[in-house]
């Protein structure tokens, strides 16, 4: 699977304001119900009842919340890039800018595991990191998860 197959320029959204970690659950629930169809209370009850559980900030300044959802057909992926970092209770503590939602159907433990493990891989690079954080447009940073070079 490529990320351009869960992942559309339109939702990557960049200089995204977010004064705590659950109101960028709330803005990023608001965003997938948009996108995907899907009632926008129960993504946000699903994915805060993940994060409940450990939090996904992978260190770095990322995190990847992720969760199945009922009634979804396929991955969908929504990279936002806040303005100023939140803490995530990230593993290493480094507050979070760079987030990437993940989605998935309820069916198929392995498909979550399989994109959820593309998107780690990916933004553990330094590159894209780096072209992420310092790109001036959504499509900047969109191209640059696609860039199998980085």
């Amino acid at each position: 699977m490529n990320i351009s197959e869960i992942l559309k320029p339109e939702h990557v959204v960049i200089n995204v304001h977010a004064p705590s970690k659950v109101m960028l659950i709330h803005l990023l629930a608001e965003k997938a119900s948009q996108a995907v169809g899907i009632d926008e209370d129960e993504i946000f009850r699903a994915i805060n009842n993940r994060e409940n559980l450990g939090s996904t900030g992978i260190g770095q300044g990322i995190a990847i919340p992720h969760t199945p959802i009922a009634g979804l057909q396929a991955p969908f992926a929504l990279v936002v890039r806040l303005k100023q970092p939140i803490d995530f209770e990230s593993i290493d503590d480094v507050p979070v800018d760079i987030v990437c939602l993940l989605l998935t159907p309820m069916q198929g433990s392995a498909t979550h595991l399989n994109v959820l493990a593309l998107l780690a891989r990916k933004l553990r690079s330094s590159e894209t990191l780096s072209a992420i954080r310092e790109g001036s447009e959504p499509e900047e940073v969109y191209l640059s998860l696609l860039d199998e070079s980085l």
